[in-house]
């Protein structure tokens, strides 16, 4: 659905984005993550037409993106874009005019997401008066709010409480259902991890690594094996893993470290025969364990 082919973008004699490609099918979310400075933010306003790429193509649905085309896109900014002096619901309100909804449409919609984000006891009230994380609520209804055909999503959990950042996800997960493609951007990799469909992680403006997370993992070359001994023995039958190597003893666990080519049934068979241990687990690495193996190995 959406394609970036080469892209590429400098700033005088800095390059913020040197090459990044990457496709997004239709329906899906898409996590672009990276360190400070890595081009993500400017590889996203290349693609809402904020700026202009210097080298590279972007693609939605096989056509060149164009004015009409970004006219059928959302944007949550990383920083707060709220008009303070206006009431929650204007506010929605006048962003679903901007986009060209009827007046009676833009009020519908307003009053949905408003109920929606439970923003219904602020719908009178200033934006200045409301909390931080209320405040980014009513920038994801105003920028939802004309049911746009593709959203990015700038640190979008950026002062949500817990409780507030699992509602948001259900809103993101609701939206692609409806059909809307996402593009988040966040440094919370777990909450990231829950909503995306694959990711691409990028630094020095190219891209280092890209896929869904089974295939990420797949490439990643060691696991954390996790155990609660039973006796001595066990650190005796680990050690003698080719290429395992101790990590960490915490409340009762030992942890090694092994290659992931480890045949893992062979290990544990061989742990139960020596009465080693009353716990096994096997460690897939997080998204955050990838992001910083990748960034690291590639600085």
């Amino acid at each position: 659905m959406l394609v970036a082919d080469h892209l590429c973008k400098e700033f005088g004699n800095v390059v913020a984005v040197r090459d990044v490609s990457f496709a997004i099918p239709g329906g899906t979310s898409f996590g672009l993550i990276g360190p400070n400075g890595a081009g993500k933010t400017t590889t996203m306003r290349m693609i809402l037409g904020i700026l202009a790429p210097d080298g590279g193509q972007l693609s939605w649905k096989g056509a060149r993106i164009d004015g009409c085309t970004r006219r059928r896109f959302g944007y949550l900014p990383e920083e707060r874009g709220l008009y303070g002096r206006i009431s929650v619901q204007e506010q929605i309100r006048y962003f679903g005019r901007l986009h060209r909804l009827r007046p009676a449409q833009a009020a519908a919609r307003t009053k949905r997401w408003i109920e929606r984000l439970e923003l219904e006891e602020y719908a009178e009230r200033p934006c200045s008066e409301l909390s931080k994380g209320n405040q980014q609520k009513v920038q994801v209804a105003c920028a939802a709010v004309h049911t746009p055909e593709l959203l990015v999503l700038d640190e979008p959990f950026s002062g949500l409480d817990p409780v507030n950042a699992e509602m948001l996800l259900s809103v993101l997960r609701d939206l692609m259902k409806d059909g809307t493609t996402l593009i988040l951007s966040s440094h919370q990799m777990w909450q990231l991890e829950a909503a995306c469909n694959a990711f691409c992680i990028v630094a020095g403006g190219t891209v280092r690594a890209s896929g869904t997370l089974a295939e990420l993992r797949s490439r990643w070359p060691t696991r954390v094996i996790r155990v609660a001994p039973a006796s001595d023995s066990v650190c005796s039958v680990l050690d003698r893993v080719a290429g395992a190597k101790p990590l960490d003893r915490f409340d009762g666990t030992i942890e090694y470290e092994v290659p992931a080519s480890t045949r893992f049934s062979e290990l544990l068979a061989r742990l139960v025969a020596a009465d080693a241990i009353t716990r096994f687990e096997a460690v897939e690495p997080s998204l955050h364990d990838i992001f910083i193996h990748t960034v690291e190995s590639t600085a």
